[in-house]
């Protein structure tokens, strides 16, 4: 329907075309007396050899920064695809034609049903070190996730198999590891600290897929940064991340490729863009990178470990706001000027919350000093901290404000004991 009404539209919008012209042109012919055919500038009869033409020989040289930091990288960024199993049935499928997929992806050739790998996502990725036969390569969690195998695809077109080392989901970063012996070029980090709202900034990727692999965009730092929301695959805000902002045109496909500084130096690994605000409004020119001071910190500790090990509280918790007004007075007795915060609903056996004194229905409101308002900022502010690391923790307990000291712990130990 869409399509025949913009036939239509189309086709009213020529006939009104004509019809304005047909009113105008008999206007001039009724003024000028039909003067335009017998005036002396009427098209020429003679030869249309001279008529030719062709390019100029001139070469003009461009040598822009940009050109540089393209060409000198280039060959480190990569296109990154996840793979997974796709399900067919050899009943319907069968019957009715549909391709065989059981060849040697199929366990028994009397199987009813088989799988077989498919491209299910695409992003880029960057390869930043070269260690004898390996060559590792640090792209988006997202990216990645859910795969059941990698593909890498080189600038020069080299396919080759990825396997992955560790992957980051908080602050959705991965590392790959692939075979050195196609890598020509690995790309260095620069000092997210240092770079300036208004300098240049070029990102390189494959936006929309390996089919514009290795595209070259240019805008600005438009933020240093930015504290946006993370969520979850349901949607739902699991915390804050602090990112570089910039207009640089990043689209689906560029998510884990590198943004550059105009000397070369990697200063982030875009992430994701801004397309829309709550109310729908479109939004353009707002893409988020990691700083890369973080996602260095990151990918090493993904290398050395094959995770990031964060501290925890050992408590399941609930958000106060969906809480109603009438239980947070009755069961909870705070002051009806606490509204916001996080409720502990259980404290686990060895834990840092249980060794410093709280207990079930405590409101906690703040953290290391920093405000904690809901689930996500709860969480941000004790990823601020590292393991082994006291905090103080502020929190209602029947209806007064208390004050208390706790070590953090690893979430692994904490999560061992909570099954013991």
């Amino acid at each position: 329907m869409a399509n025949k009404s913009l036939i239509k539209v189309a086709v009213t919008a020529l006939v009104a075309g004509l019809i304005g012209g047909g009113v105008a042109y008999g206007g001039i012919n009724y003024f000028q007396n039909n003067n335009i055919a017998t005036s002396s500038t009427s098209v020429p009869t003679g030869s249309n050899k001279s008529g030719s033409t062709s390019t100029t020989n001139v070469k003009v040289n461009v040598s822009s920064q940009a050109t540089k930091v393209f060409e000198n990288n280039k060959a480190a960024v990569v296109s990154v695809i996840n793979l997974q199993k796709k399900s067919s049935s050899s009943g319907w499928s069968g019957i009715l034609g549909g391709d065989d997929s059981s060849g040697s992806d199929s366990s028994s050739s009397s199987d009813s049903s088989s799988s077989k790998l498919e491209e299910y996502s695409e992003g880029s990725g960057l390869i930043y070190k070269k260690s004898g036969d390996a060559a590792y390569i640090v792209t988006n969690n997202h990216v990645v996730s859910g795969s059941s195998a990698i593909r890498v695809i080189m600038s020069d077109g080299t396919k080759l198999s990825a396997k992955i080392v560790g992957t980051d989901s908080v602050t959705d970063l991965a590392v790959l590891k692939i075979n050195s012996s196609k890598v020509t070029k690995t790309a260095s980090f620069g000092n997210s600290d240092s770079i300036k709202v208004g300098e240049t900034a070029l990102a390189i990727g494959s936006p929309m897929g390996s089919n514009y692999a290795t595209t070259l965009t240019q805008g600005i730092i438009s933020a240093k940064k930015r504290t946006v929301a993370t969520t979850n695959t349901s949607g739902q805000t699991t915390g804050y991340a602090t990112v570089i902002q910039t207009d640089t045109a990043i689209n689906s496909g560029n998510s884990g490729g590198p943004l550059f500084n105009i000397a070369g130096q990697v200063i982030g690994i875009n992430s994701m863009k801004l397309a829309s605000d709550n109310s729908g409004t479109s939004v353009e020119g707002m893409g988020f990178a990691i700083p890369s001071n973080e996602v260095v910190k990151i990918i090493n500790e993904l290398v050395q470990k094959g995770e990031v090990v964060r501290p925890a509280l050992g408590v399941a918790t609930y958000d106060l706001s969906n809480i109603s007004s009438s239980d947070q007075k009755s069961v909870l007795k705070l002051p009806t000027s606490v509204t916001k915060g996080v409720v502990i609903m259980k404290t686990y056996s060895g834990s840092p919350a249980k060794a410093a004194g709280l207990t079930k229905y405590d409101v906690i409101t703040e953290l290391g000093g920093k405000k904690v308002t809901s689930l996500a900022t709860l969480r941000s502010a004790l990823y601020a901290h590292s393991v082994n690391d006291t905090v103080t923790v502020k929190y209602y307990h029947n209806g007064k404000l208390k004050t208390a000291n706790m070590k953090l712990t690893e979430t692994t130990k904490t999560l061992t004991k909570q099954s013991n």
